[in-house]
């Protein structure tokens, strides 16, 4: 009885995630092609082949419909796996393979990001030509954020504002945020995952050399 109603649960929710994806996929060719202000809800709703009223249980507004909805970008299993990759560790205590899960992650989320990679370009294409969605942008990148750092709380037992959670976040963030924007440039020819190791091992040269400062805060004025 109870897988059944987890088998029923996921179907559900596999249903409600393909919804919002063709939501989105109509609202950024329509964008693209007439305009953030060239097309009605009701002008989506109609090629979408949904009603008025399941378009807003999904998106509150046609911009944030052509943004997307952040928890798709978290599939359950994905996240599942992560979280369970630091079962070994103390409770409190950073597990040694955060860093390789981390990347991990970042791999297998942008497997599904080049899956529908002509689909990025349409966003690509839709913000440069409606510049005022990057304020949603900026907003959904704060949420996808805010979602990393829960899943890594939950992972490694600790509050979301520890300090290696919250660097880990900041830092990691900037890594993939980088390699996107690389990758997507028009002139570019590698693959993702390629670009995104690059990255990690030359953050990781730089913080593995020597840190030569004395802790205690020093008494004497600059030098």
């Amino acid at each position: 009885m109870i897988d059944s109603a987890k088998h029923e649960c996921g179907l559900r929710e596999r249903k409600r995630a393909a919804t919002r994806a063709a939501i989105t996929a109509v609202a950024r060719t329509m964008t693209a092609e007439l305009g953030l202000n060239g097309y009605t809800v009701e002008e989506a709703c109609e090629r979408a082949g949904i009603s008025r009223r399941t378009f807003f249980n999904y998106f509150p507004t046609k911009e944030d419909a052509i943004i997307g909805h952040v928890d798709d970008d978290f599939p359950a299993d994905v996240v599942r796996r992560f979280v369970e990759g630091g079962a070994g560790s103390p409770a409190g205590e950073i597990s040694p393979t955060l860093l390789s899960d981390l990347v991990r992650l970042a791999l297998v989320l942008s497997e599904q990001m080049t899956a529908s990679e002509e689909e990025t370009r349409q966003l690509i294409a839709v913000v440069q030509k409606e510049p005022q969605l990057m304020l949603r942008i900026i907003g959904a990148s704060e949420q996808r954020e805010g979602q990393i750092a829960r899943m890594l709380a939950v992972r490694e037992q600790v509050p979301p504002d520890h300090p290696v959670v919250r660097m880990a976040v900041l830092l990691f963030g900037s890594i993939t945020r980088k390699t996107s924007a690389a990758y997507f440039s028009a002139d570019n020819s590698r693959p993702y995952r390629e670009m995104l190791l690059d990255n990690v091992a030359a953050a990781r040269t730089f913080f593995s050399q020597t840190l030569d400062i004395d802790p205690a805060p020093s008494t004497e004025g600059p030098q």
